[in-house]
């Protein structure tokens, strides 16, 4: 038995060792890259204590076969058995060092992790070939070579040892039979922590490089594989000849006029970007919602500029992500959040505003790890990030992390000692199931969506004592604050998810940057929060081109649309019609759209979400 459970322990330390062995091959073939960055040795180290979980988890799910063979030969004591077993981690190594060289040969053009896409582009060898020079490309080829005859060789010497039982004690073969499988469980997922680990788990260093080396390989391909297996071949949401759509959107957004209404005080406040977890339009009184949800909101609106027709893109954090900072509408069937490869293409808010001098910072009182929304945290540049273990030990935490109110207490102590000007965000958490927060709830209506409004109206006083906090320093007066959702949720309405009243969310703008004639105004101009970026980089001076998707909800003649994304078709939003199509579920909803528009709305949406996803598939 003994020999049974030394075997899959020997197993286990082979594939830690051969990962990092990989990634000291990934390091020393982009030594001079890392030299030119000036990392230092101890940083590079850092690679390896914090690729540990994901290296880990992989292991795990590569030692899901041996389990089932050395499990037969507890039963069957036959010698082909050792060699399946050796036979199949000989095709692993090979595999993965497979992916190490396909890595090694994009990283310098790409700058991002093996993913589906590349192996797409591999599909074609002798372009590859043409393409690559001649020296790399055999240097690769010798990689792989070596890499594979060192694994296999290593593992056959020194981890493999043929098993045979020839005694069986039916407890310890019962233990490990019912034992094993959760352990193997348990270390796939990372632990035992509400969220899965993936890849932000590795994400550690402001340099993107360190975090691609300490992503274990296979497991960015398996998430790459399984956000884009139903979308390798084409465009599912191909409505049209490509020319047509992207005539119809450049229709979409033409703009009569460059122009804008300027409403701060100066071009280079301060700024605090607060994204307010699952913030729906139904917990604004002012928005059509019941009264005494957020009665701190209802008073922060008489001193800033509300915008009435916002909507969420779409309906998962990690989306929200995507359109506040990468100003990219969300899409059906994947968000380019969870892949790390498709960083790169997106713009970057934060980055952008930092090369104008900004110190920027991001909060979030839990782990990123959810929607791998701490990897993009780190593309995004910012110089410093906060999450739920850099806080003090001793603030109270729920299943999901920190509380709001110690959060937004926190920061308001931290941003005094802030560089100005300072580009400052936290996200906020308490308004997320499991809604633990501690404090009362005093509104004992909403149904099923009781412990919802509640932790909405926790999140609220929150708000309302960080303000009272902030006032009072003397950088306030020169501050910008956002208070906008990164999407909506479902709410006493009962509101369907293809009517554009789910996903109405709110956005404020005030602080003592704010021009006193738009203080206690609204703009009803009709976008998305992906919108955002544009709005904000128009008041600062700096160009949003790059944020293409993005329009500035502050110019009087910008376009009136907002879009939303179904599990599988979109939501077409014009002023005072909107139209909703879910391929998978075959169903249309229509408000208020005159026959003769109907056809044009379905043409717009179509337009839109091809092209949406066109982009998305080129990232």
């Amino acid at each position: 038995m003994k020999q049974i459970i030394r075997s899959l322990l020997r197993q286990f330390i082979f594939w830690i060792l051969f990962f990092d062995v990989s990634r000291i091959v990934f390091l020393i073939y982009y030594s001079g890259q890392l030299s030119t960055q000036k990392i230092s040795f101890f940083e590079i180290l850092g690679t390896f204590y914090y690729s540990f979980p994901l290296d880990m988890a992989v292991a795990c799910y590569f030692l899901i076969i041996p389990f089932f063979i050395l499990a037969l030969q507890l039963f069957f004591n036959v010698k082909w058995l050792n060699v399946v077993n050796k036979i199949y981690t000989s095709v692993l190594v090979f595999m993965y060092s497979l992916s190490v060289a396909g890595e090694l040969g994009i990283y310098e053009e790409w700058q991002s992790k093996l993913s589906v896409k590349a192996v797409k582009y591999l599909e074609h060898p002798a372009e590859v070939y043409n393409s690559a020079q001649t020296g790399s490309f055999f240097l690769l080829i010798a990689i792989l070579i070596l890499l594979t005859a060192a694994g296999i060789v290593c593992y056959v010497k020194w981890f493999h040892r043929d098993v045979a039982v020839t005694k069986r004690n039916p407890w310890y073969t019962g233990v490990f039979l019912l034992l094993t499988p959760g352990l193997l469980a348990l270390g796939s997922r990372g632990g035992v922590q509400e969220i899965p680990i993936n890849q932000s788990e590795s994400y550690f260093s402001h340099q993107g490089i360190l975090n691609d080396v300490s992503v274990n390989n296979a497991f960015n391909f398996f998430v790459s594989f399984i956000e884009n297996y139903r979308v390798i071949d084409k465009n599912p949401y191909h409505f049209m000849d490509s020319g047509q759509a992207r005539d119809i959107v450049k229709g979409i957004y033409r703009t009569e006029k460059d122009t804008t209404l300027c409403v701060l005080n100066n071009s280079k406040p301060n700024i605090v970007l607060v994204i307010l977890e699952s913030f729906s339009a139904d917990l604004i009184e002012s928005l059509g919602a019941k009264p005494g949800i957020t009665p701190e909101f209802k008073k922060l609106e008489k001193e800033g500029l509300l915008f009435t027709r916002l909507y969420s893109s779409g309906m998962r954090s990690e989306q929200g992500m995507a359109s506040i900072f990468g100003g990219f509408p969300s899409h059906p069937i994947s968000c380019s959040v969870v892949q790390p490869e498709k960083y790169p293409a997106l713009p970057k808010l934060p980055e952008l505003i930092k090369e104008t001098g900004y110190f920027t910072s991001f909060y979030f009182g839990g782990q990123l790890i959810y929607g791998n929304i701490k990897g993009y945290i780190y593309s995004n540049g910012f110089d410093r990030i906060v999450e739920g273990t850099d806080f003090p030990r001793d603030f109270p935490r729920g299943k999901l992390g920190i509380p709001d109110g110690y959060v937004l207490d926190y920061l308001a102590k931290e941003l005094g000692k802030n560089q100005q000007p300072f580009f400052s965000a936290v996200f906020t958490i308490s308004s997320h199931s499991p809604y633990d927060q501690p404090y009362e709830k005093p509104l004992t209506w909403g149904g099923s969506e009781n412990d919802f409004i509640n932790s909405a109206y926790y999140t609220d006083h929150c708000l309302g004592e960080f303000f009272k906090t902030v006032r009072n320093t003397a950088w306030y007066k020169n501050t910008l604050f956002v208070l906008l959702a990164d999407h909506s949720h479902s709410s006493y309405y009962n509101w369907y998810p293809g009517q554009k009243q789910y996903r109405r969310i709110p956005m404020l703008l005030l602080g003592g940057a704010l021009k006193e004639e738009y203080r206690g105004t609204v703009c009803n101009k009709l976008g998305n929060n992906y919108d955002f970026p544009a709005t904000l980089l128009t008041q600062l001076g700096i160009s949003d081109t790059a944020f293409h998707w993005s329009k500035n909800l502050l110019n009087p003649y910008s376009p009136e649309f907002a879009y939303f994304s179904n599990e599988n078709g979109y939501g077409w939003i014009r002023p005072g019609m909107q139209y909703s199509l879910d391929i998978g579920k075959e169903w249309i909803y229509a408000d208020e759209v005159p026959a003769g528009k109907k056809e044009l709305m379905k043409k717009e949406g179509e337009a839109y979400l091809q092209c949406v996803f066109e982009e998305y598939l080129a990232q």
